[in-house]
């Protein structure tokens, strides 16, 4: 039904273009038509027949020329109410196809075989001729055949002779003949307007495809060149940084202060530089599909207030009015997606927010809750609305201060809350603020949110096997472990672990607990590899974590994939530690 309702307006185009042979047969023919019947016929009602058919023809000019001047004025050059078109159309020919029935019973007045035999030829040719025209609308064609053809075979009937039988005969195999050819014409034209339709969807698909690429290749370029800029910034402080203390150190002893002073700027420089990578990981996690939201209900009494100790130290920084509206409201999501997605709305809130306030409240939607983020500053202007969800965008940074953000933050978060389903929305006045926001579901507060306490592994219970091809990551990783209570077995290969613990006394009486197993590994090995021969190795099941500095989607996807718990590097004690609680938590699921 959709696809005849699509179809319709297309088709009565059809109707209406094909009908000028039609019309152009209805002034001619008529002439000579009389010119035949003069005499047979009275002349007056002849006369009257003729002006007729000249007047009908006239009308159907008249309602074309109206159909294209409407049609000429939309855009999708169809007509509106092609249905009511499509029936004017239809009485019209009925009407006229009525008159050239009334021609065929005039010429079978007279016994005359000339005349008959010409008034079938006539009747012939314009039944066969309309099918072109009428057959985009087949109750048309089927009104104006039995209009024309009935009155003859009547005639015909009532006649008994010999002849009459075989004109009979004939009425019937024209009819029959044509109402076939009409269905097969009708279901070409249906055929001919959907690959017409299919065509301009394919036309469609590509200009979207080709505008796809070529905004991704515009943001490529950019994503490279903001990338580039916002990684070489602190890895040339660093740099600096280490040659001033090389500087330092040639000339004597370095003073505890100064060396407190370098480490405690090259400190500051790598967390920026860790948080950068961080947000690019992010964005190639959200993209590649590997994150899962793990929806539980939230009180977003307690969102808030962790939101509003993490943002306090700001708001006293930029000296901003931080106002959180208390709400006892309780939300079904995930909670450390939408606390990420809050937390970047509101570090972009003070970032550009020079006076006045920041707020974090909510409103109830029906079923739903929305979470506002409102802010008196620079505003987003209206045609830059949707471009600042784009990666590295920032307005009124073009020096890409790193106090300013890296333009990843809402990229992150359109992404998020796609994934969460939540829909996003922003409301903003140039130079008066902005109101961010994110439509959650509302639930009813739980009964109790208990959970059984976990009790971590007491230090030195732990056996951890570590693989890194690289001897310097090797090395710092078993000093690391060591420091944070694990024995470990390490290797550049699952085959050197092997080695090890074949040949090491307290193999049997040490279980491995965890393995630890960089991505990339040598000889075109992956830590998913040696994972499993390691797996072989000790038949029965280990949880894994796998280290990776790679952003690509497909290799983030595989390692998801894998049920290994993924870790990206770059990484520090505190982040491997609480890796190594989660996976072997008893609650983690591998």
């Amino acid at each position: 039904m959709l696809l005849e309702q699509r179809l319709q307006p297309h088709l009565v185009d059809l109707l209406y273009r094909q009908s000028y042979a039609v019309l152009f047969s209805n002034f001619v023919i008529p002439l000579p038509v009389a010119y035949m019947l003069w005499g047979p016929v009275q002349s007056g009602i002849l006369l009257s027949w003729v002006g007729a058919i000249y007047c009908l023809t006239i009308a159907r000019v008249v309602v074309s020329r109206l159909y294209f001047k409407r049609r000429k004025r939309r855009s999708d050059q169809t007509a509106t109410n092609p249905n009511s078109w499509a029936w004017a159309f239809t009485i019209l020919s009925w009407g006229s196809s009525s008159l050239w029935g009334l021609f065929g019973w005039f010429g079978f007045l007279s016994s005359q075989p000339q005349l008959q035999a010409f008034t079938t030829i006539v009747l012939t040719g314009l039944v066969c001729g309309a099918i072109p025209s009428l057959s985009a609308f087949p109750i048309a064609y089927i009104g104006s055949l039995a209009a024309m053809l009935l009155p003859l075979a009547t005639r015909a009937i009532t006649g008994g002779g010999d002849s009459d039988t075989v004109y009979l005969l004939f009425v019937v195999c024209l009819a029959g003949v044509n109402l076939y050819y009409s269905r097969v014409s009708y279901r070409s034209m249906v055929e001919t307007v959907q690959l017409r339709f299919e065509n301009l969807s394919l036309i469609t698909q590509l200009q979207t495809e080709r505008d796809k690429a070529q905004a991704a290749d515009r943001a490529k370029s950019r994503f490279l060149a903001a990338a580039s800029h916002d990684l070489r910034q602190p890895i040339h402080a660093l740099s600096l940084f280490n040659s001033t203390l090389a500087a330092l150190g040639e000339r004597g002893d370095v003073r505890s202060a100064d060396a407190r002073n370098l480490a405690g700027r090259v400190k500051s420089i790598t967390a920026n530089l860790s948080g950068l990578l961080n947000a690019l990981l992010d964005v190639s996690r959200l993209d590649a599909g590997i994150v899962i939201a793990a929806r539980q209900p939230v009180a977003l009494a307690r969102l808030f207030d962790d939101l509003h100790g993490e943002f306090l130290g700001k708001a006293e920084e930029y000296r901003l009015d931080w106002t959180i509206v208390d709400t006892g409201i309780w939300v079904d999501t995930d909670p450390m997606m939408l606390k990420r997605v809050l937390g970047n709305l509101l570090t972009n809130a003070f970032h550009y927010t020079d006076r006045g306030r920041v707020l974090l409240g909510c409103r109830r939607r029906g079923q739903n809750v929305e979470i506002q983020v409102l802010d008196t500053g620079i505003g987003v202007p209206s045609d830059q609305q949707d471009t600042i969800f784009d990666e590295f965008y920032q307005l009124n940074n073009p020096a890409r201060d790193r106090e300013k953000g890296l333009g990843l933050g809402l990229a992150i978060v359109r992404r998020t809350a796609n994934l969460l389903g939540h829909p996003l929305r922003l409301v903003s006045v140039e130079g008066r603020g902005s109101l961010f926001s994110i439509t959650v579901p509302s639930i009813a507060a739980p009964a109790s949110m208990a959970a059984p306490a976990f009790q971590l592994p007491t230090p030195g219970s732990i056996h951890v096997v570590v693989i890194d091809d690289d001897h310097d990551v090797l090395d710092a990783m078993d000093r690391l472990l060591t420091v944070l209570g694990c024995t470990t077995y390490s290797g550049k290969s699952a085959g050197d672990v092997i080695r090890l613990l074949s040949g090491a006394a307290t193999g049997g009486r040490h279980p491995i607990d965890l393995i630890i197993a960089d991505y990339r590994l040598e000889n075109g090995a992956t830590g998913l590899d040696a994972t499993d021969a390691l797996l072989t190795y000790l038949q029965r099941p280990v949880p894994a974590i796998i280290l990776t500095g790679d952003t690509s989607p497909t290799v983030l996807k595989t390692i998801s994939d894998s049920g290994h718990h993924l870790l990206n590097k770059p990484i520090d004690g505190d982040r491997l530690q609480q890796a190594i609680n989660a996976v072997l938590s008893p609650t983690h699921a591998t």
